[in-house]
């Protein structure tokens, strides 16, 4: 149920957007996000989804709405921050969270479409997401606070996941430089980098890989993937006022993965 306690909301009264916010950690951000007082805007390509998320939300007492829309499109993207403000006269906060995985192949073996697939999602949807989301904040002369997803894999090399690896080293690029570009203007541009997690992309990963769970957890120092939720939470830490001096910081969520 969304918290009726007594203390303080994380994200009390902040108008935050979240994106990829249809499974895994964008719907349990979602969630989260409303229970610690944000109203959320959920985006994402599958409306009937999104509209799942968002009814179970609001059922609970949270202030929610959805937006279909692709993330590596600019109109869908800017779609998505124009109905934000339309909705709720500002934006404060956004969990840039959508991604996609290249499916497990060697570098060699990847198709050039899948390759540019995996970038226009995890690399080119990240850009087109701040771009949208820091002019609305630069035009109002509102601060705010942006945090995308990235990965071990952004931090690391990974066999089998090249191409996934090097878009989620660019995101961490990207969010290094527009923290530097726009704290001035009091805007904060952070990143976390998931380790193993429960979400769609691991389930597809164990029916790929009979066993990479067990052997992944192996070599945690936690000896277990993460749940959602607390990938969740980090995000949530990063967007809120309690991170106030916090910029350009990447976050590892990842069970001690890559100590």
């Amino acid at each position: 149920m969304i918290s009726r306690g007594t203390r303080e909301k994380l994200l009390a009264d902040k108008v935050v957007v979240v994106t990829g916010a249809s499974t895994g950690i964008g719907a349990e951000a979602a969630r989260l996000f409303a229970r610690e007082g944000a109203s959320v805007v959920l985006t994402a390509r599958t409306a009937e989804r999104l509209a799942e998320v968002t009814d179970e939300i609001t059922k609970e007492g949270g202030t929610a709405s959805y937006v279909p829309g692709e993330i590596s499109v600019a109109d869908d993207v800017e779609r998505v921050v124009a109905a934000v403000l339309e909705r709720h006269g500002r934006l404060d906060g956004a969990f840039n969270n959508a991604g996609i995985s290249q499916g497990g192949s060697p570098l060699a073996d990847v198709e050039e479409e899948r390759f540019d697939r995996v970038l226009a999602v995890n690399v080119k949807g990240v850009w087109l997401a701040m771009r949208a989301e820091i002019r609305a904040l630069l035009a109002a002369g509102r601060p705010g606070s942006i945090v995308n997803t990235s990965s071990i894999g952004g931090r690391r090399g990974a066999p089998g996941l090249a191409v996934y690896s090097a878009s989620k080293h660019a995101v961490i690029g990207l969010t290094r430089s527009a923290a530097r570009e726009y704290g001035a203007y009091g805007v904060r541009v952070n990143v976390i980098a998931p380790g193993t997690t429960d979400t769609p992309m691991i389930t597809a990963w164990k029916q790929r890989e009979p066993g990479i769970t067990e052997r992944l957890d192996a070599i945690t120092p936690l000896r277990r993937g993460g749940r959602p939720a607390e990938v969740a939470q980090a995000a949530a830490w990063l967007l809120s006022d309690h991170a106030s001096y916090v910029s350009g910081a990447t976050l590892p969520v990842d069970g001690g993965m890559g100590a």
